[in-house]
């Protein structure tokens, strides 16, 4: 009974004990979890971390490029005109009506001799045809040139008398002919004179732009005391602006008014011929009455 009653209270001794490691180990096994799972789940952090780069980077990359916006010109000729004074802006004007009157009156010189042109083939078509000079007269358009040289003429034959009978007939026909003549050149050089005068006078507009511009910049150095370039670069810039333009207003000009003067003559000759023909016709039908 001792026996087993030791044996007993042995088996209770190894039986506590047992449980109490048992209980240990499995009390420090749960601590080790315990501790090891904030360190699992914080692990992963760090590879999130790249992988939000990465997809922010891959969201740039998608996203278009915005451009950029065009900065602008503080030296052009918009901020010339907002900052210039009445000096710089009277001369802006002066060559921008010089432009424009150019360019109007270039156009309207050609579509003038280009009508012109019509009513000479038309004169070729119906007036040579004609019984007389009258009916050919009458058979042209009113605002024909050639139409006014060929009245012109017929009212010679009709008027030669009282003082003006003094004056041979061919003389006066003559004189009368070349009097229509000499009425439609001055007419078709009308308006050529203003382009010779732009293109004389522009480049001296611009160029005194220029020498205000010039000024400016010279009294912005003094005001200053430096001649540092954001002082002189909107003055030189106008400056440089001015004698461009005056150039522009002036090239057109010159060109405009050489090419106009050369149809012109080429216009006239064909109205002077048409005049000499009509003279010597005028003469041949006052012989024969």
């Amino acid at each position: 009974m001792i026996v087993q009653t030791k044996f007993k209270t042995l088996v209770r001794t190894w039986t506590l004990a047992l449980g109490l490691t048992v209980a240990s180990l499995a009390g420090g096994s749960s601590s080790a979890l315990a501790q090891t799972a904030p360190a699992s789940e914080a692990a992963p952090a760090p590879a999130a971390a790249p992988a939000a780069v990465a997809t922010e980077m891959k969201t740039d990359a998608a996203a278009p490029a915005k451009k950029p916006e065009a900065a602008e010109n503080p030296y052009g000729i918009g901020a010339l005109w907002t900052t210039s004074d009445g000096v710089a802006k009277g001369v802006l004007l002066i060559l921008a009506i010089m432009s424009m009157g150019s360019w109007y009156i270039l156009a309207v010189k050609m579509l003038e001799q280009r009508k012109v042109g019509g009513f000479a083939r038309e004169a070729a078509e119906k007036f040579w045809g004609a019984g007389t000079v009258a009916q050919g007269a009458a058979a042209l358009n009113k605002e024909s040139p050639y139409q006014f040289i060929a009245a012109a003429g017929v009212d010679a034959t009709k008027k030669h008398g009282g003082l003006m009978g003094h004056i041979p007939l061919n003389d006066w026909i003559s004189m009368s002919i070349q009097r229509s003549v000499d009425r439609v050149n001055r007419e078709m050089q009308g308006g050529l004179s203003f382009l010779a005068t732009v293109g004389s006078i522009s480049p001296f507009v611009g160029l005194f732009g220029t020498v205000w511009g010039i000024y400016h910049a010279l009294t912005a150095i003094g005001i200053s005391g430096q001649a540092s370039i954001d002082k002189v670069a909107g003055p030189v810039g106008e400056a440089l602006i001015m004698t461009a333009l005056g150039l522009a207003v002036a090239v057109p000009a010159v060109l405009a008014y050489n090419w106009l003067i050369s149809r012109n003559k080429g216009v006239m000759d064909d109205i002077r011929g048409f005049g000499g023909d009509l003279h010597s016709v005028l003469l041949g039908s006052a012989s024969k009455s």
